[in-house]
């Protein structure tokens, strides 16, 4: 009689996607027929047995004469293996071509898993943005794949494989890099697709930082560069003029100042200037209680510029020597002419006017070819403004502005019945607030302070001053 064991079976997978390794450790439980017992128990053991072999025939339909034992689950969670043979030992090894058969089966099964897998990241991809096509072709491979799977189980059940493992195997790796290849095309799409979403994000967001520079611009202009002169529309006759609309316009003409400065600090930024030591340059002896306080220095610079020859009748242009008295009605037609224009497009219907030339005299005073070469790497605009034409950028349209502002309170001063005249107050005069203005708008005083005496002092100055309103 066949020797009966009684197994426990302890199966491991090794690493590898392409091989199963099962190790079935045997403890031999055969039965001593020379054990003290009766034989009624023997019997019953023996038939038990016999029983056992039979149910497992008729349930595995399985046996083998090369060493490979019948195992089955029973109840308790062991394996039973009955070794039809024997003389040979169970191993783990087996008949190397079911081993074959084998690993070609799980090579299969891996492969299948990973197109699944790949399937299964093309439709995710394909929800967003929403493709139909895309999807359905995903959903066709994996069914297509599930299907291979369900009838590699039944072959399996029914013993009714029929690989070639070399083949088997060689096709399975094919399918299983394509497989691969194919997700990680999917993954590079996705990433592509991530980097053109923040790119297209990037762009609005560029987009909507322009507009927001645009509109403070807007709003800048209209609080600093004074707007329209309203004030001006129903006077008509000389006589309405009063010293109140000279100082309403000359605050504009600050205000474009301010403007202006503040865009040309912007391009001295950019262009890596040394603020303090341009500062120093326009103002040696002047101190700076706060680094925002140099702006001061250039706006002293741009108005000492802009206001030279101010109280001649031709600005200066002509070279006069002398101020001759011209008829009021002439500069006040000026006035009105060009107070509500703009004066870009004045400058285009009237480049020969009087206007024109104080734009281009004292743009080339004002901005030297070494601090426009170093704005703008050229001096484009200087050749443009020879050749009697006019720049179209930003910092030539603020420029002009401000020298609007300029030529209309010089219109402005000749048309009233008074005479104009600039004068200057020297440096380090004791500052007074009854003839003069804090540009800092921050309270100035002289009284103790850290048990010394504060005494202001002027740095540099410049008065417009009508005769009528002088002090």
């Amino acid at each position: 009689m066949d020797p009966i064991f009684e197994p426990k079976a302890v199966f491991t997978r090794s690493k590898s996607c392409n091989s199963t390794t099962s190790t079935i450790n045997h403890i031999n439980l055969n039965s001593n027929n020379n054990n003290n017992g009766s034989s009624h128990s023997h019997k019953s053991k023996l038939a038990r047995t016999f029983l056992k072999v039979i149910n497992l025939k008729s349930s595995a339909k399985f046996s083998s004469n090369n060493g490979i034992g019948i195992c089955v689950f029973p109840s308790q969670n062991k394996f039973e293996c009955y070794n039809p043979n024997p003389d040979s030992k169970i191993t783990s090894h087996g008949n190397p071509k079911q081993k074959a058969v084998l690993e070609a089966l799980v090579a299969k099964i891996f492969a299948s898993v990973t197109t699944i897998k790949a399937a299964y990241a093309e439709l995710q991809m394909a929800q967003n943005p929403y493709n139909n096509v895309a999807i359905q072709a995903a959903d066709e491979a994996i069914v297509e794949e599930l299907r291979t799977l369900s009838e590699l189980k039944r072959k399996f059940l029914k013993k009714e494989l029929d690989l070639s493992p070399q083949v088997t195997l060689m096709l399975a790796e094919i399918q299983e890099q394509q497989s691969l290849m194919k997700t990680y095309e999917i993954t590079i799409k996705k990433l592509e697709s991530d980097v053109e979403s923040k790119g297209s994000e990037i762009d609005s967001l560029h987009e909507k930082f322009k507009d927001c520079l645009a509109f403070n611009k807007s709003l800048e202009k209209k609080l600093n560069a004074s707007g329209p002169l309203s004030m001006f529309d129903n006077i008509n006759k000389l006589s309405a003029l009063n010293p109140s609309h000279f100082l309403q316009v000359l605050h504009k003409a600050l205000r474009s100042v301010r403007s202006f400065v503040k865009l040309m600090i912007k391009e001295m930024e950019l262009a890596n200037w040394d603020l303090d030591a341009a500062a120093k340059a326009i103002e040696p002896g002047a101190v700076f209680v706060k680094r925002n306080h140099r702006c001061f220095a250039f706006e002293s610079f741009v108005c000492r510029t802009m206001l030279e020859g101010f109280n001649l009748h031709d600005f200066g242009l002509g070279k006069e020597v002398k101020s001759k008295r011209t008829d009021p009605g002439k500069y006040f037609n000026e006035f009105k002419a060009l107070k509500s224009a703009n004066p870009k497009l004045f400058l285009a219907r009237n480049p020969d006017s009087s206007f024109g030339k104080f734009i281009r005299v004292k743009y080339l005073n004002l901005v030297h070819a070494k601090m426009e070469c170093s704005f703008f790497e050229n001096l484009n605009q200087r050749k443009i403004l020879t050749a009697n034409g006019f720049p179209d950028s930003v910092f030539f349209t603020a420029f002009a502005e401000m020298a609007k502002r300029f030529w209309l309170l010089h219109c402005l001063g000749f048309s009233m019945n008074e005479d104009v005249s600039v004068f200057e107050v020297k440096r380090n005069c004791r500052f007074s607030e009854v003839y003069m203005e804090n540009v800092s708008d921050e309270s100035l005083f002289s009284g103790e302070f850290n048990g010394g005496e504060v005494d202001i002092r002027v740095s540099s100055l410049w008065f417009l001053d009508l005769r009528s309103i002088k002090r």
